[in-house]
């Protein structure tokens, strides 16, 4: 089954991380990331540009409107995202507790729908 996993943090914090907090924290999430494809677990993942380059679309009436920014102001962002494959939920769990932005944020994990054509 494949799983989203969602990587909340707080970009206010990552903004005052040094560059020596950054280069740690791009090395951890190196090495999770060839882990996770090494154990056939990987289908996908990237990192997301922040929350001040979001557009948020909506359709009224039938009239495209369109927002700068999230739909929410909250304390964690969007961050990124890994796509895995997973025997189950407790598997799927267990490989997002090893996500570096675990320790600081949130991991949302969410099984994707599949749809019977």
């Amino acid at each position: 089954m494949q799983y989203l996993l969602l990587i909340y943090r707080s970009e206010a914090e990552l903004g005052r991380m040094t560059a020596d907090d950054r280069k740690k924290m791009t090395g951890e999430y190196g090495a999770f990331t060839q882990a996770i494809i090494q154990s056939g677990h990987f289908k996908a993942g990237d990192g997301l540009q922040p929350t001040t380059t979001a557009t948020t679309v909506r359709v009224r009436d039938g009239k495209i409107l369109t927002t700068d920014g999230p739909f929410a102001e909250t304390r964690e962002q969007l961050g990124g995202y890994y796509l895995i494959d997973a025997k189950d939920l407790d598997t799927a769990l267990g490989i997002a507790a090893r996500i570096p932005g675990a320790k600081t944020g949130s991991i949302e994990v969410r099984p994707v729908m599949i749809y019977n054509n």
